[in-house]
């Protein structure tokens, strides 16, 4: 009886074995890969970035006549303001290594800059949207959300208050422009967009933060 426990005791073993030699493989062959992008990567000339698809904001448009004495709001206008005088682009799912692939080395400070301006952007917009809405203005809130999403903002927080809008104005309909918009995005939060939208619930409670 010792015997058939003992064979499948040398079976797994030789399996665990193979796995780790097959794990081991697939991490040196991935870490080769990285590093050979990475050289490259650091080796490619700086390229114009004139075509990059710089998000311009349209401050005739804003709500700033809206709430403006109130002091969170100022701070947003403040941000806001800034945010306009400089270039932003939004490059959500590229990392380091794509970007100096793609806009050469030299580049890389300014386009993180662009970035995180575009992250803030972001953040701001949706902040900005929350206190409208829960103040009432619901038609200046979908104007700030509507432009957020259109620059492919993956803040989960704008679409879930946006179609939240569409279900009270009567377009629950538009909720699937959102969908489609969000299948689209670049970004680690894709996945979960997509399923709070394909599972949205008009009655559960809205999103209190970013």
């Amino acid at each position: 009886m010792i015997l058939p426990y003992f064979a499948s005791f040398i079976v797994l073993i030789i399996l665990i074995a193979y796995e780790i030699r097959k794990n081991t493989k697939i991490a040196r062959m991935q870490e080769e890969s990285f590093w050979d992008r990475e050289s490259r990567a650091n080796a490619t000339r700086k390229k114009p970035l004139d075509a990059l698809p710089y998000v311009r904001l349209p401050m005739d448009a804003f709500p700033f006549d809206i709430m403006k004495d109130d002091p969170v709001i100022i701070e947003i206008h403040q941000t806001i303001n800034n945010l306009s005088e400089k270039k932003i682009v939004n490059l959500t799912g590229l990392s380091n290594t794509d970007l100096k692939l793609k806009y050469g080395a030299a580049n890389l400070k300014i386009l993180s800059q662009y970035d995180q301006d575009y992250t803030l952007l972001a953040r701001t917009l949706q902040k900005w949207a929350l206190i409208l809405y829960e103040n009432g203005y619901l038609k200046e809130t979908q104007q700030l959300l509507e432009f957020a999403i259109s620059t492919h903002s993956d803040v989960s927080g704008s679409y879930r208050l946006l179609a939240s809008i569409y279900h009270q104005t009567g377009y629950p309909s538009k909720i699937n422009e959102l969908l489609e918009t969000a299948k689209t995005l670049q970004s680690v939060m894709k996945n979960p967009i997509v399923r709070m939208l394909q599972e949205f619930d008009p009655h559960s409670d809205l999103p209190h933060s970013l």
